[in-house]
């Protein structure tokens, strides 16, 4: 089965962390793309380090092969990817991450710049952070499964989407699944 995994999540929520974990334990990942690794192979240009995202992107799919791509879901870039990669068969599932406040995101990317990692313009997080519930809603619909994580502290599944329904998992209810729980109502 061709899969396109989907590790979502506002800048700074544990993306990585979280594809690290995954790669622990799954062997279905197949080819796992990271823009921001890529740009700091890139010497920290965005522009090479995306565009060769997107190039490693576009082989999987033309090549019919499993693909991880991390991504803030931001833009409409993912959603064509997903839409495109529905149309030639592919199984496509979501692993979010959530966060509840853009505080908690602009902390973590302190702390990581602080071990030698990259940045993220403070204007470009919040207003990711706010659009981050209409991302999730554009991307659920090509969605055959997808988890959602509370990253409080550590990785902890908190809802479950199916059947078209975000169906919480658990007693844990932070205050961004009640946000979205409430937005996907709308």
């Amino acid at each position: 089965m061709k899969i396109f995994t989907i590790i979502g999540g506002v800048n700074g929520c544990g993306k990585s962390s979280l594809t690290g974990s995954l790669k622990a334990e799954r062997t279905d990942l197949g080819t796992i793309v990271d823009p921001d690794k890529l740009t700091a192979e890139m010497g920290g240009d965005e522009y090479e380090g995306g565009k060769l995202a997107v190039d490693r992107l576009e082989s999987a799919l033309a090549d019919g092969i499993s693909f991880t791509q991390e991504t803030t879901l931001s833009g409409g870039y993912t959603r064509k990817l997903a839409r495109r990669a529905k149309d030639a068969g592919y199984y496509i599932r979501l692993y979010y991450i959530g966060l509840d406040t853009v505080q908690e995101s602009l902390q973590r990317i302190e702390n990581r710049v602080r071990k030698g990692g990259h940045d993220i313009p403070r204007r470009d997080v919040e207003t990711r952070f706010k659009r981050r519930f209409d991302d999730v809603a554009k991307i659920l619909p090509y969605c055959d499964e997808a988890r959602f994580f509370d990253n409080d502290n550590g990785f902890v599944l908190v809802a479950e989407y199916r059947n078209g329904e975000l169906l919480p998992v658990g007693e844990r209810r932070p205050a961004w699944l009640v946000e979205l729980l409430d937005k996907l109502k709308e």
